[in-house]
């Protein structure tokens, strides 16, 4: 059934949420997994204040764990991910717009999708390849294959960071299930690590299950489980996540 995949080893982890920060806390709520609180947001204290202020909760939650996953390395390929980005950035600009008010330069560059993996950069002084990826509810498993696909091409390794927040009230009608703040980053490599993961795909017919866990979340609840193997159904395909190759 699954006729493609790629499989990849893991150097570095570190995600972050509301309440949720230590290995053990997502370990209890990958058992266990309530409703993350929607208020809260990481220090970033590896970030200069000058730029860290630029942030808002989604970007201070995507640099605290790529900085973390990232540690000293320089010269690392990134993958920023995200299924929506600065989706409230982008409506308080078009309520100024419907208000007839100037639109602030600050906080329109930071309402495009690659502002946070630029933000990153430039704070680093780091001139690596990086790219931002969104790609629907399939957003992580793509972002996935272009990391892999990096490595492929002979980079050392790959920083894929992946973040998402709630929905503003106003695409309340159109989402498909409940948005809750979160970010991970992993520090992948063709080999090595202590880890090592697979992703297979194969076209699906299936409905997606709109009643579960954001994409994201659901990946990151079966890593921090342990757990041997998850499938979803996601972007017209059928994704099955597992452990070894």
């Amino acid at each position: 059934m699954y006729r493609a995949g790629v499989s990849f080893s893991i150097l570095g982890h570190a995600a972050w949420a509301p309440g949720l920060a230590a290995a053990d806390d997502w370990a209890a709520w990958a058992a266990d997994p309530a409703p993350i609180p929607h208020e809260g947001e990481p220090g970033v204290r590896s970030m200069p204040p000058m730029l860290r202020r630029r942030l808002g909760q989604l970007g201070k939650m995507a640099l605290d764990v790529a900085y973390t996953a990232l540690g000293e390395r320089s010269g690392i390929p990134t993958v920023f991910c995200s299924r929506h980005g600065e989706t409230a950035r982008a409506i308080a600009l078009l309520d100024d717009l419907a208000r007839g008010e100037p639109l602030s330069p600050t906080a329109f560059g930071m309402s495009v999708h690659n502002a946070n993996a630029g933000l990153f950069s430039i704070a680093r002084g780091d001139r690596a390849n990086h790219i931002a990826l969104a790609a629907g509810s399939g957003t992580l498993e793509h972002a996935v294959i272009e990391a892999c696909g990096l490595l492929a091409d002979g980079a050392p390794a790959v920083l894929l960071v992946a973040a998402d927040c709630p929905l503003p009230e106003a695409f309340a009608p159109f989402s498909d299930r409940a948005e809750q703040p979160h970010a991970f980053a992993w520090l992948m490599a063709a080999d090595g690590g202590t880890e090592r993961l697979s992703l297979h795909w194969a076209a699906s017919d299936g409905e997606e299950d709109h009643g579960g866990l954001p994409g994201t979340l659901d990946v990151l609840r079966f890593y921090a489980a342990g757990a041997p193997q998850l499938e979803r159904v996601a972007g017209r395909r059928r994704w099955r996540w597992s452990r070894g190759d």
